[in-house]
């Protein structure tokens, strides 16, 4: 495990010792999982992004064309 030195505004800091109480965890532990959970946005973000240059928009329209054309589920609908 790594020790990380950091400086924060003030009001950060007092902000991430509120939320750390009400969650019932350290700051370190807060402070860990916010760390964890920007990363794993940033990396689906690129993952999604290189997925996507990889598709093909005319294979998939051939793809949609062989959809039946036909109304949902009423379980599958969204509701509004």
């Amino acid at each position: 495990m790594s020790a990380v030195s950091l400086r924060l505004p003030d009001s950060l800091h007092e902000s991430i010792k509120k939320m750390a109480q009400q969650e019932h965890v350290s700051v370190n532990q807060l402070i860990t999982l916010a760390v964890a959970e920007k990363l794993s946005a940033l990396m689906t973000s690129d993952y999604l992004q290189k997925r996507g240059a990889k598709g093909n928009r005319d294979r998939f329209l051939k793809i949609l064309a062989k959809a039946k054309d036909e109304e949902p589920d009423p379980k599958d609908r969204r509701s509004r």
